[in-house]
């Protein structure tokens, strides 16, 4: 058995999450009747990097299988793609051996969040960015963002529903940029916590139309209280943009 490591790319939209779900169709549902349909109907069950929520976007995630079949790792790309529905793409695949893990293995993730700044509605990007029709003081939501930059406990900034105990983590850039009509916000860090991103950038909108204060982020950490913090914001605009080893 080879093992390999494959990143992917998928339109979020028409998926209940990544992870298998009764009855609904997922991301790992559809690789892995993909892979099963070029293993003449044997099972093979794929780990990925991460999960993500129903509506979220993957630009670079990052999964793991083992396969008997010893192809070059180009024909696996076009492969894939033969069998891989249109919102998901196979990008690249690689040789590696029994020890790799794409969830355990990594040292990081980049996320980014588009958000379309207007009052008026656009039916062509509804379901790739989260539109906020409100004013936006851009240098003071950088300003909160610089104070979320660093190891913290972020249990105010993830879901109640968050099972993992360890809630430090390490963020080490969050970047605010404005290009044409929107803001793009830049996550990078040691790992996420469930809602982590979403929240954040709930938050910092909050911020941005004068609701909170740049120096209300160091209350909201240190009060680790989710209720502290600010509204999620919506799947659509949450993008997985690349997975670090």
């Amino acid at each position: 058995m080879q093992r390999y490591k494959c990143t992917i790319s998928y339109d979020g939209t028409l998926f209940s999450g990544y992870q298998v779900q009764p009855n609904k169709r997922t991301v790992q549902s559809e690789i892995e009747e993909a892979l099963k349909k070029l293993h003449k109907g044997s099972p093979i069950h794929i780990t990925a990097s991460g999960r993500t929520d129903a509506g979220v976007h993957a630009k670079g995630q990052v999964i793991h299988f083992d396969s008997p079949l010893l192809i070059t790792e180009e024909r696996w790309v076009k492969a894939l793609q033969a069998v891989l529905p249109e919102d998901i793409v196979a990008l690249k695949v690689e040789k590696k051996d029994s020890t790799f893990h794409a969830r355990y293995q990594t040292t990081g993730k980049e996320y980014r969040y588009f958000v379309r700044k207007s009052k008026v509605k656009d039916p062509f990007t509804r379901h790739y960015q989260f539109q906020y029709g409100y004013p936006l003081d851009v240098e003071q939501m950088r300003k909160a963002a610089n104070l979320l930059v660093g190891t913290h406990d972020f249990t105010s900034f993830c879901s109640a529903r968050t099972g993992v105990k360890d809630r430090v983590r390490t963020l080490r850039v969050i970047d605010i940029v404005e290009e044409d009509d929107k803001l793009i916000f830049r996550f990078v860090g040691d790992g996420f916590l469930y809602n982590m991103v979403r929240i954040l950038v709930g938050t910092l909108l909050e911020v941005g139309c004068g609701l909170r204060k740049p120096e209300d982020m160091l209350t909201i950490i240190a009060q680790e209280d989710r209720q502290k913090a600010g509204k999620t914001a919506e799947a659509q605009g949450l993008y997985l943009w690349e997975v670090f080893y």
